[in-house]
């Protein structure tokens, strides 16, 4: 029969405090009384190394990630198109993976200008008076947050 050594404790002993038990109770505490403090309207806890972000940019930024992973199984059955055929010609590769950028990027400029002029061209006014009628017509395109109208005559 063998006798097998008796194991060695790993834990501290008794008088001695354990740091990495002492810190996850730290911050398990610093955790519950943040959340206890907080309502609905503040925000989160900021986090190291995690900048805060609103909950619509959270949204946008899930949203592009989601879509960039959907163009990840097209790309990969026209991979495998191409090898598969062992003619793939750099040059057509190329011009297949530019194309929809260079048909994208001047309709896109185009419907930019067009609503851009829309946006400056002023809008027409049509008035219809009969007899003797006194019209002054004024625009003010200042940004202020009070305005004062002085009318010399």
């Amino acid at each position: 029969m063998t006798v097998l050594p008796e194991p060695k404790p790993t834990a501290p002993a008794a008088g001695q405090a354990n740091p990495l038990t002492d810190a996850v109770v730290r911050a398990a505490v610093e955790n519950a009384i943040h959340e206890m403090r907080r309502d609905s309207t503040s925000p989160p806890a900021s986090q190291r190394d995690v900048p805060a972000m609103s909950a619509r940019t959270t949204e946008f930024t899930r949203s592009v990630m989601y879509c960039s992973l959907a163009t990840v199984p097209p790309g990969l059955i026209a991979v495998a198109v191409m090898v598969a055929s062992e003619h793939a010609d750099p040059t057509v590769i190329g011009m297949i993976c530019a194309a929809p950028a260079a048909i994208a990027v001047p309709i896109l400029a185009l419907a930019r200008l067009i609503r851009r002029v829309g946006e400056a061209a002023p809008g027409d006014t049509h008035n219809h008076y009969s007899g003797t009628v006194y019209q002054q017509q004024h625009t003010d395109n200042s940004k202020a947050v009070w305005n004062k109208t002085v009318n010399r005559k």
